[in-house]
């Protein structure tokens, strides 16, 4: 079993920001906060685009000012701060931490992708009072230096007060950066790997479904239990990696578990 943090960049933030505590209760950390502790186990590929399940556990860490409570979350959301929230349209910042891939088994020749991030934007908006659409917009930073777009839409359902049901579909782009990082492989990998040389461009990246099940434990805690499947398309589905040696069906099967703490600054 593999552990893989994807601890969001607002934890980083909060600690920077933790000097202007010193300007007085009229500054923007003076306020009500929150901070989300929690775990996901789950069963997924051993790399983006492998043939390969394994077992993962990843750590949620989530720390931010108490706003307008949203009407829906998702598992998918990467931790953002909202700019502008009148509780149908939420738009703002977002923020991922990408943990490196390694050169080895089926990765053997490749050059490693190395960790990183990705920063952007968001908006995200309901057409219907059951119905929530969000985009991502983020570019890369040191793992790879291209964009990449996430489209989702969620249709959630309360069977009962505790209980949520929620499912949709989900779209991926990304720009012939991201793809050369994570699918690329050049002369030198390609004699190294056996793989056949191949050079990407940008373009839909996948396709899917993901639904998930939330029971509001208590107040303050969450669990739930989801799938996810994608399809890769374009640049993705045409890698040699994908080709010779992956699948374009990847499923992603899981549970988590959250605790929210409160607190005023």
């Amino acid at each position: 079993m593999r552990i893989v943090g994807k601890i969001p960049l607002a934890v980083a933030l909060g600690l920077l920001t933790a000097p202007v505590a010193q300007a007085g209760e009229g500054s923007w950390i003076s306020g009500d906060w929150y901070l989300t502790l929690g775990a996901t186990g789950l069963v997924a590929p051993n790399f983006e685009g492998g043939k390969k399940y394994m077992l993962s556990a990843q750590p949620i860490i989530s720390l931010g000012k108490v706003g307008p409570e949203a009407r829906f979350t998702s598992r998918n959301d990467n931790i953002s701060l909202a700019l502008i929230d009148d509780g149908s349209v939420r738009a703002g910042l977002t923020g991922k931490l990408v943990f490196s891939r390694e050169s080895k088994d089926e990765l053997k020749g490749l050059d490693p992708v190395r960790w990183g991030g990705e920063v952007g934007g968001f908006f995200e908006f309901y057409p219907l009072d059951w119905v929530r659409a969000r985009a991502e917009l983020r570019h890369g930073i040191r793992a790879h230096n291209g964009f990449v777009a996430d489209i989702a839409a969620d249709a959630f359902y309360d069977i009962t007060p505790t209980v949520r049901i929620s499912g949709g579909p989900r779209v991926s782009f990304a720009s012939s950066d991201y793809f050369d990082a994570y699918y690329g492989v050049n002369a030198k990998e390609a004699a190294a790997s056996g793989l056949s040389e191949y050079h990407p461009g940008g373009g839909l990246r996948s396709t899917g479904l993901g639904g998930a099940i939330t029971w509001k434990v208590t107040e303050p805690m969450t669990a739930s239990v989801f799938t996810e499947y994608s399809r890769l398309m374009g640049p993705a589905a045409g890698s040699s990696l994908v080709k010779e040696r992956g699948d374009r069906d990847q499923w992603t099967f899981g549970l988590s578990t959250t605790y929210r703490f409160n607190f005023t600054m």
